[in-house]
């Protein structure tokens, strides 16, 4: 197993960083930019599962937060893979901010080569979806 780290392009939020950072922070707001692959969506503010179509369950848990700057969200329990989302923000004006979304997963070399396309797809649908949902 190897750490794969993936990361979005930085992508402008049409929103102030303390609003990005609250829509971030409540997880019932995932679902508005998650891909479309994405099915079976519960949630709660602090967790939330789904199915990735054909693929595996996944659960995650609310992290590490640092007020208008960063959002972390962690594996569950029981995932099949450990992975963790980050959403670093940068205030670019009282107005506006940017959002890098980063991805860390734990995988086989197997799961690396097969999956890497699909996770870089995966972060920046995510920016971009986030992007529109602000």
């Amino acid at each position: 197993m190897g750490r794969v780290t993936f990361h979005s392009p930085a992508t402008a939020l049409n929103a102030p960083a303390d609003r990005a950072y609250a829509f971030l922070s409540n997880l019932d707001n995932m679902a508005r930019f998650m891909p479309e692959q994405v099915v079976n969506w519960k949630s709660e503010k602090t967790s939330c599962s789904f199915d990735i179509k054909g693929m595996a369950h996944i659960s995650l848990l609310l992290g590490e937060r640092i007020e208008n700057k960063l959002v972390t969200v962690d594996s569950g329990p029981d995932n099949p893979i450990e992975l963790q989302l980050l959403f670093h923000l940068v205030e670019k004006t009282p107005e506006t901010c940017e959002c890098t979304v980063t991805l860390h997963a734990e995988l086989s070399m197997m799961l690396q080569m097969m999956a890497s396309g699909p996770l870089q797809n995966l972060v920046d649908i995510m920016a971009a979806k986030l992007a529109a949902a602000l």
